[in-house]
């Protein structure tokens, strides 16, 4: 089964964030380095966003779509990056979920696919 990681906070996980030393931040990313090596043969592709300050949005309204600066998931959460996970069933992409180092919460969702 195919399944996308997204990776989320809220404001006050992305401050904490914000707040850390260099040499915190440096520790961090060793520690979530050290989680998509462990996992690297299961992972596809991934990125971590940039903020939601820098989204832009284009929704639809009357077929007419409309563009927007921010983003458009009027939410309490952020999603700070992506990752594709290909694993045997949900159980085993809970699993490598329920390891994830970075805090925050890890939302996973079925790719479709398509036949």
């Amino acid at each position: 089964m195919k399944y996308v990681f997204l990776f989320c906070g809220t404001a006050a996980d992305q401050a904490a964030f914000d707040a850390l030393t260099p040499d915190e931040l440096r520790e961090q990313y060793v520690r979530v380095g050290r989680w998509f090596a462990g996992h690297h043969g299961r992972l596809g592709n991934g990125n971590q966003l940039q903020g939601p300050e820098t989204a832009t949005t284009v929704s639809f309204q009357g077929g007419r779509p409309i563009v927007k600066d921010g983003p458009f998931i009027e939410g309490k959460e952020l999603v700070g990056g992506y990752t594709e996970v290909e694993t045997a069933d949900l159980d085993e992409a809970l699993a490598m979920a329920k390891s994830w180092p970075g805090g925050g919460a890890i939302e996973i969702r079925p790719v479709v696919v398509q036949r």
